[in-house]
């Protein structure tokens, strides 16, 4: 049943879309989706031939966090231990995503709310439809935020803001998460889905190790000092600088062609 909550496809150019879908319920996850989307991530993560994983919800959202009827239920019982486990699987799903050497984009086709918005803030990067909206949505039923929350919106959108979105647990539209800095495009939303795929596509055509190596200094460099960034630089130019994918590039910029970089391994 869980197989059919998690959809996935691949293209042939190396572009992975997993598709959260419950869309009765504004996919809100239900026991057995973070399993099953950490299971997703970890096979694509070890696999050189996926360039680029998008994330997605089916029908008019993108996910609404936590099934609230099961977490009353569990109130009811006095049971925190499922609280616990799902807690955990979370934290796998976020940590995989920052590992993973591919870019992993959320593509906000509609509400991101609770556990679904800091989902879509650990992706690396956060392309949206302008019906998209985005709540911390925690404070409205006692809760505080997870799914990495507390350190993903501030780095953000600041401190203080972030202070305002989580007690507050007001709706933002796409626009103002745009000015906000949560997402890097907003687009109408007949176009929606084919932006992201062009949006994919050319991640997925860029130099695999050089990608996953930009990914890795850029959360370095967000969270470490100037001198770490720089150290990070100087040893990472000089791996790279000789491989395959770099000589191509140069040569294809000498050349005034397009470059076709090699997936890893090939």
């Amino acid at each position: 049943m869980n197989e059919d909550r998690i959809l996935t496809y691949i293209d042939d150019n190396g572009v992975a879309t997993i598709t959260l879908n419950r869309p009765k319920a504004m996919n809100a996850f239900e026991d057995g989706m973070r399993e099953t989307l950490l299971e997703r991530l970890d096979a694509y993560s070890a696999d050189s031939g996926i360039r680029c994983v998008v994330i997605t919800g089916a029908g008019k959202a993108f996910c609404a966090g936590g099934d609230i009827v099961s977490m009353a239920a569990l109130q009811d019982r006095n049971d925190t231990a499922v609280v616990e486990e799902r807690m955990t699987l979370a934290t796998r799903i976020i940590q995989t995503i920052k590992g993973m050497r591919q870019p992993v984009i959320a593509a906000v086709n509609g509400a991101a709310a609770g556990g679904g918005m800091n989902l879509a803030l650990a992706c690396d990067m956060r392309l949206a439809s302008d019906r998209a909206i985005f709540a911390e949505s925690f404070v409205k039923i006692g809760l505080v935020p997870d799914w990495g929350g507390f350190s993903l919106l501030p780095q953000l959108v600041g401190t203080a803001k972030a202070m305002e979105l989580m007690m507050m647990g007001d709706r933002i539209d796409a626009d103002t998460a745009l000015r906000l800095g949560l997402l890097n495009h907003v687009y109408p939303h007949d176009e929606f889905a084919g932006a992201v795929g062009a949006f994919a596509q050319r991640l997925a055509s860029g130099p695999p190790e050089t990608l996953a190596r930009i990914k890795e200094g850029v959360y370095l460099g967000a969270r470490d000092s100037l001198a770490d960034g720089l150290a990070y630089e100087y040893r990472t130019q000089r791996q790279i600088f000789l491989s395959d994918n770099a000589r191509e590039g140069m040569r294809a910029f000498v050349e005034k062609r397009a470059p076709q970089f090699e997936t890893d391994g090939d």
